[in-house]
Order: structure tokens, then C-alpha cells, then sequence
């Protein structure tokens, strides 16, 4: 069988600004567009090679949609043909966002304004709530991972557990799981070939060249923030923390959320429970990776707290950073690593610590879904982190419920179910 025939870069650059202007709808509209565009229709990537691409890219942290379309372009046109994909499938995106995030600021404290974005945030609680449900049916497939998950839940909800804590100790254990009882984690797992010691030579030292070059890459803006506004700004407070962030992101946008939401709300003050939903639901609204979320909050801190700069310009910059930070470690990834696509794919521990940590993400979302709750439906929080109960507002719990029916019952999209909420919640203002 011979080898499909790769596009010019032109035509490359063409189809993913395509993909990228397209990628509604959440990691798994994302990855069957492409799915459709390469393999399909165009026939650029095997099936089977999308496939395991697909595999690598659930193994490191970081949006999988866009990862995997940065290994299309590196498996097209190497670093270059990675580089165009992977940006493509991030900028239409970021530049909406950022769009919105202006005009977030711009119409804050309109009633109008408030009335849509409370039904908006109503329809998050009902995203999460479908997340969840899809995520738990795919990962707990046995009571080791039910276990983990509800470990993880209770870990965050009542232990206070910090999200990092809880995914390494799930990769841990996952690998040893893998090892001594991998039938508890639904999965028996079969030995890769080791390359010849040569070829394994050679991957080793490209690969530490590019982890090198790519570690520089990624720093560039902190060492710039660093050395003109120093380690006390807004800034670089931004970058340190989003850097941080991005390690961790495996299990998708949703498991990161609550980690990002609590520490943005509650440590560093950024911005409020109802403005983290409204971003969230900001980001559903757009093209390219959920993640993307985390160029909202990076705008509203450096907005906020903009030091010497003017507040627009310190919440470009923030903007700007945070983009910087969530994504150039997706390019790290996949230029580092695709390389070793095979052994990662057999590698048993590996893919135990994956298995485990993905049963614990669901726990971490549904940690995500209480905290979006009760923020939502309640104005008002005891010291304790409980609601107070007279604060309650059931205008979100309608909106929610209805939201809820058109997504389970009804089988609409995202974009028509936030459409519906807001319209229904400026309705009810009118009343």
C-alpha cells in the first residue's frame, strides 16, 4: 500500500485556516473535523496513524485537539507544517476571544448585559453536567477507576486537596496499578519493541535539542516581564501561574477549569465566581480549544491590576502572555515526543498513570460542576465556603433545567443552548 501523497505547505495553510475558523463544539467536534478534512476527505494521514496520534496526544498535558492537529502539520512538512497547523487551530480563536473579552469590559454593569450572561452561566452548569456524564461513561469502566474518581471528588471538595496533588498521586498509582493489576484498570497492556541502541542515540539527542529550544521558547515572555516590571507584577504573576497550569492540564479543559477558577477566584482575586462562568461560557462560543478560557482571565487580572501600565494595555499584555504560556508547551509536546510515538503508545506505565488520571479527572469535573453550582445559584457564601441558603436565586435553576433539556433531550448544539439561555434569562428580566 503506498503512502498517501503530503499536500504543499500552501494547501496545508489553506485547510487549517479552515479547521481553525470551523472548531466549534469541544475537543470531540474538533477531532472529528480533522478527522473528516485529512483523513477522509483528503486522504493525507492514514487512519491508523491518526490513531495513534490521537493516543500520544491523551498521554501529555495540554488541549488534545491541538495537538493533534500540530503532529498533522509536523507529520506533513516537520516543524514548519506543525507550526502553521498547530497556530491556525489556536489564532481564529484567540483573536474572538479577545474580541469578546473587550467587549465584556466594555458592557459590564449593563442591565441587558448582566440579564443574558446569568442565563449563559445557567447554560454552563448544564455543559459541565454533560461533560461529566460523557467523560465518567468513557473512563470509569471498573470500581478501581469508579474508586479514584470518587477519591479525587472527595479530595477536592472536602480535603481541600490542591488539583496538582491529586493528579500526581493518580499517575502513581495508576502506574503501579499497571504493573501488578492491570485488569483493574480494564486494560492489559502489551510491551513495546525497543529501537535499535543507534536510532535510540539519535532520538535522544533530538529530542533533548528540542526540549532545549522549546523550554527557551516557552520562557521568552517571563524572562522579558521578569526583567522590566519584575517578579512583583501583575505580569509576571500571570506567567508564572499559567506556566504552571499548563503542566497539568491533562483530561482536557474541564478538569483544569476548577483548579484555575478556585486559584483565579479565591488566591489571586482576578475576578468573581459568575465572571469565571461568564468566560467559560465565552469560550464555548469559540472557535479552537475550551482552554482558550484562560486568555479571558489573564485580560480581566492585567485589566484590573495594571500597576504602571494603563489598564487596556496591561490587559493586552496579559492577554497576550497567558495565550503564550497555555500554548507553546502544546508545540513542546508534540516536537519532543511524537518522535517516540510507539514506545509511548505500549509503554505500560505510562499508560496506566493516563488511565488512572483519567478516572480522576471526573472526579476534578464533578468538583468543577458543585463549584459552578453553588457560585451560580447562590448570591452569597458563609466564610466556610457554604451558601448561604436565603441567597438562593431560581432563575438560574429554571434556565439550568431548560438548558439541561435542550442538551440531553433535544440533542442541540452548544452555541444554540447558550443562544436560548440568554434570550430566556433577558426575558425574564423584562418580567
Amino acid at each position: 500500500m503506498t503512502a498517501p501523497t503530503p499536500p504543499v505547505l500552501a494547501e496545508l495553510t489553506r485547510v487549517f485556516a479552515r479547521i481553525g475558523c470551523l472548531s466549534f463544539g469541544g475537543p470531540a467536534g474538533q477531532i472529528a473535523l480533522m478527522q473528516r478534512e485529512i483523513v477522509e476527505q483528503r486522504g493525507w494521514i492514514e487512519q491508523g496513524a491518526f490513531l495513534r496520534a490521537l493516543n500520544l496526544c491523551h498521554l501529555l498535558p495540554g488541549p488534545e485537539a491541538q495537538q493533534l492537529a500540530t503532529w498533522i502539520g509536523w507529520r506533513l512538512h516537520g516543524v514548519r507544517g506543525g507550526l502553521i497547523a498547530g497556530l491556525l487551530f489556536v489564532i481564529p480563536g484567540a483573536l474572538v476571544m479577545l474580541a469578546l473579552s473587550l467587549l465584556y469590559i466594555a458592557a459590564a454593569g449593563l442591565g441587558w448585559f448582566a440579564a443574558m450572561f446569568l442565563g449563559i452561566k445557567a447554560a454552563v452548569l448544564a455543559i459541565v453536567a454533560q461533560a461529566l456524564i460523557r467523560i465518567a461513561g468513557r473512563a470509569l469502566g471498573t470500581r478501581f477507576k469508579l474508586g479514584l474518581a470518587c477519591t479525587a471528588a472527595m479530595a477536592l471538595i472536602l480535603g481541600r486537596v490542591p488539583f496538582p496533588a491529586v493528579i500526581v498521586v493518580a499517575g502513581l498509582a495508576g502506574a503501579g496499578i499497571a504493573r501488578w493489576r492491570p485488569a483493574w484498570l480494564g486494560a492489559l497492556f502489551a510491551p513495546a519493541e525497543a529501537p535499535p541502541i543507534a536510532s535510540r542515540g539519535k532520538l535522544f539527542a533530538s529530542t533533548a535539542t528540542t526540549i532545549a529550544m522549546w523550554l527557551g521558547i516557552w520562557a521568552l515572555p517571563l524572562v522579558a516581564v521578569l526583567a522590566i516590571l519584575g517578579p512583583d507584577h501583575m505580569l509576571w504573576q500571570i506567567a508564572l501561574f499559567f506556566s504552571r497550569l499548563s503542566i497539568v492540564t491533562f483530561g482536557g479543559a474541564y478538569a483544569v477549569l476548577a483548579y484555575m477558577a478556585q486559584a483565579a477566584v479565591a488566591d489571586y482575586g482576578w475576578l468573581s465566581p459568575g465572571e469565571m462562568a461568564d468566560g467559560l461560557g465565552l469560550a464555548e462560543t469559540t472557535p479552537g480549544p475550551l482552554i482558550m478560557v484562560t486568555q479571558f482571565v489573564g485580560f480581566l487580572a492585567g485589566f484590573r491590576h495594571p500597576g504602571e501600565l494603563a489598564p487596556l494595555t496591561a490587559g493586552l499584555l496579559g492577554a497576550a502572555i497567558t495565550t503564550w504560556v497555555t500554548f507553546a508547551p502544546c508545540f513542546l509536546w508534540i516536537f519532543a515526543f511524537a518522535p517516540w510515538m510507539e514506545q509511548l503508545e505500549h509503554a505500560a506505565r505510562v499508560q496506566g498513570a493516563l488511565a488512572a488520571i483519567t478516572a480522576a479527572v471526573v472526579g476534578v469535573i464533578a468538583n468543577l460542576a458543585l463549584w459552578f453550582g453553588v457560585h451560580v445559584v447562590f448570591g452569597q457564601m458563609q466564610p466556610s465556603g457554604l451558601p448561604v441558603w436565603a441567597s438562593l436565586d431560581w432563575r438560574p435553576l429554571l434556565i439550568g433545567a431548560g438548558a439541561a433539556m435542550l442538551l440531553f433531550r433535544f440533542k442541540l448544539g452548544v452555541l444554540s443552548v447558550l443562544a436560548a439561555s440568554a434570550l430566556a434569562a433577558f426575558g425574564l428580566s423584562l418580567l
